[in-house]
């Protein structure tokens, strides 16, 4: 694989294993993540088994960092054949809470950075006449349980957002939603009640997959040939229902 891809929410969980697993396939990458120590040491770690990538620190909640993302990418490699959407935000809790700025963060991250990332890289692929989005949603976007009602809904408006893109872009570009299950990341840290975040734990130890799982399936989609655009991966452990 010789695409240049840049993937967002890069320096940890699902973004970080699409990462070491597209570098591992040839990928020349720019990886892009808000904390900038982890970022750099993903990319130190990358160029030292030979593989090629840059940095960009950047918060995929503002629109102008997401074109300054889209320039790296440019500026470094000569154009960009695919934008992986994977930062996300997952502080979860009952409505009840009125936890407005957590609503907002979600909304912000989840939703307006796949939007952003869009609006940023749709006229570039357009000038190149080719380009793939891969948006990661969750199967919290078709089945929802109590406490992460929000969260669903941001994941729920990025399906319909994928789909719709790749309907408008057939025959033109390529669009990818890639929804996994209970996935094994640090997403349980944004939980901030404590019994919630048990028994999210204890959920995990039963059914949580690796995140190079969703990785796999993202390398998938982008390595099927320019006429072939794979629409959705719904992705989970054998044991979740």
């Amino acid at each position: 694989m010789t695409k240049v891809v840049a993937i967002t929410g890069a320096s940890s969980g699902i973004g970080e294993a699409v990462a070491l697993y597209l570098a591992a396939q040839g990928a020349k990458l720019v990886l892009v993540a808000r904390g900038e120590d982890k970022l750099n040491a993903l990319v130190d770690r990358i160029i030292d088994d030979g593989g090629a990538a840059v940095a960009v620190s950047a918060d995929v909640a503002r629109r102008d960092d997401l074109v300054r993302v889209v320039g790296a990418a440019r500026q470094h490699y000569g154009r960009l054949d695919v934008l992986v959407s994977c930062a996300g935000a997952m502080p979860i809790g009952p409505l009840d809470d009125l936890a407005v700025d957590d609503w907002d963060q979600m909304v912000d991250v989840n939703l307006k950075g796949v939007l952003y990332g869009i609006a940023a890289a749709l006229p570039v692929f357009r000038e190149q006449g080719s380009g793939h989005f891969v948006n990661i949603a969750s199967t919290a976007a078709r089945k929802t349980t109590p406490n992460q009602t929000v969260y669903s809904a941001t994941k729920a408006a990025v399906l319909a957002l994928s789909d719709g893109l790749r309907q408008e872009l057939a025959g033109k570009l390529r669009v990818t939603v890639i929804s996994p299950g209970f996935t094994n990341t640090n997403f349980l840290s944004h939980v901030r009640d404590d019994k919630l975040r048990a028994q999210m734990q204890e959920a995990a130890g039963e059914f949580a997959m690796d995140p190079q799982a969703v990785a796999k399936a993202v390398g998938y989609a982008i390595e099927q040939p320019e006429a072939v655009n794979i629409g959705e991966i719904v992705i989970r452990s054998l044991n979740q229902r």
